[in-house]
């Protein structure tokens, strides 16, 4: 039986001469950039039998926090040090660009410009094909029309997808125009609005006020602003409260008055009411 042991992988052995190369380093590394932008050695480490890697500051502009980086080595029994290369590297608080991401995750709504084309793939999953069964009565009446179906519908996530980015935007309840329109000026109750088919039928409609902001687009029925259809052409006046009476008693003034027969003041007998 043959028995097979892991060892672990040797690490390189730091090789003396090739360490103490350090001029030999910075002074390849000045025939190619400009001395002021060689700052101090840093580190010295190996990269395998008899090669290392030296490390100096990087002065240049714009790239704070990187190291210039200098590979030599040298023949087995030679004492003689050769360049290998000569490099750029980032060190641990170098400023780095964001890491690349695929174009469908960089792009952006508005990004599409006139001329773009932006094809959806295949398994995007905000579409479905349209022979499926869907659960929207509006796909259906299109998507089973003979010679008129479309290819692909909006599934199910990619209609809740919709909704949810619609209701959080500008055309949704939170929207600053529509905090700002009275409370009882919603699209729901607007002339102007016109529900959409289908599913989202119950949530957004399309605003079709020439004057709205929002003309349009596709708004939320919890959606407002100050061009509702019953809004009044005039704002009443604000009901004023009836201010309570009071009376100053430091201030009298005397008023003449002719005494009447037959008062208390008179001291005349008061006439009878009638004649026996």
């Amino acid at each position: 039986m043959t028995v097979v042991t892991r060892t672990a992988a040797r690490a390189p052995r730091l090789d003396q001469v090739c360490a103490n190369a350090v001029d030999v380093a910075r002074d390849a590394l000045t025939e190619v950039v400009d001395p002021a932008d060689v700052g101090a050695h840093v580190s010295a480490t190996a990269e395998g039998d008899r090669m290392v890697t030296h490390l100096f500051d990087c002065h240049q502009a714009g790239y704070r926090g990187w190291r210039w980086g200098v590979t030599v080595t040298r023949v087995p029994r030679s004492k003689h040090v050769t360049v290998c290369e000569t490099v750029l590297l980032p060190g641990p608080d170098a400023m780095l660009a964001p890491g690349w991401l695929p174009w469908q995750e960089r792009l952006q709504p508005g990004d599409l410009g006139v001329g773009d084309l932006l094809p959806s793939p295949p398994d995007d999953e905000r579409l479905a094909p349209g022979y499926l069964l869907s659960d929207d009565p509006a796909v259906e009446e299109v998507s089973w029309e003979l010679g008129l179906g479309r290819s692909r519908v909006m599934s199910r996530e990619g209609r809740a997808e919709t909704a949810q980015r619609w209701y959080d935007g500008d055309h949704g309840p939170d929207a600053p125009i529509s905090a700002g329109a009275p409370r009882a000026a919603r699209c729901g109750t607007c002339g102007f609005y016109l529900p959409l088919a289908g599913a989202l039928r119950r949530a957004f409609g399309v605003c079709g006020n020439v004057y709205a902001p929002d003309d349009g687009r596709a708004v939320s029925v919890d959606h407002g602003c100050g061009a509702h259809s019953e809004a009044l052409k005039g704002s009443a006046e604000p009901p004023v409260e009836e201010l309570p009476t009071f009376y100053d008693d430091s201030e009298v003034e005397a008023v003449a008055v002719s005494r009447a027969p037959g008062s208390v003041e008179a001291g005349e007998p008061a006439e009878p009411y009638g004649h026996g």
